[in-house]
């Protein structure tokens, strides 16, 4: 999202932004790359559809997909509700519900009273990792339901087979992070 020339994207209490936008570059005289906005809505609205699809909520795919989409990878409650054409009730249900998914987390802008929210810089890994504390209580509580039904009954060796599912991936994915740490700084240069 781009301001227009003499609009104010710092609206409120805080010291003032530079406001003034020269052609192809942003608020802060940062050149901008020059992007077609209905190609980028397009961007996300489709990997929305995605994320939906997959199961998260609509509203908040439609909020991590722009934040996704964003050079800075933060946006505040009125960029986005702009960017979407959504209420702010609407963005701040989806970054509640993607703070807890630890998908998003909330920042103060400096000097201002106004919040942004913001993607994590190793985004999928902060994520995942955040769910190996659910795989563990998954196994528990798969293990209780093996002695409470009996190892040999139907029900007993389908959820045996589940807890060894589950055992397996957890051993797998402690390698699987650390390759994908290795790899990601061969790429990208973070560590």
């Amino acid at each position: 999202m781009r301001a227009e020339a003499g609009a104010s994207p710092n609206a409120g209490p805080g010291p003032a932004r530079n406001t003034t936008v020269t052609p192809g570059h942003g608020p802060d005289g940062v050149p901008q790359p020059n992007r077609d906005p209905e190609a980028v809505s397009r961007f996300v609205e489709r990997f929305a559809s995605y994320l939906t699809e997959a199961g998260m909520p609509r509203m908040p795919s439609r909020v991590f997909a722009a934040l996704l989409a964003s050079d800075t990878g933060g946006l505040s409650s009125a960029e986005l509700g702009e960017q979407l054409q959504i209420s702010p009730a609407a963005v701040s249900g989806a970054v509640r519900y993607l703070a807890q998914q630890h998908m998003v987390s909330r920042e103060r802008e400096p000097g201002s009273r106004r919040d942004l929210y913001r993607m994590h810089s190793n985004q999928w890994y902060e994520v995942l990792a955040s769910r190996d504390g659910v795989i563990k209580r998954w196994e528990e509580a798969l293990r209780e339901g093996v002695d409470n039904l009996g190892p040999t009954t139907p029900a007993g060796r389908r959820i045996a087979e589940t807890l060894a599912f589950f055992e397996f991936v957890e051993t797998e994915y402690a390698g699987m992070m650390e390759r994908w740490r290795v790899h990601r700084e061969e790429l990208f240069g973070e560590g």
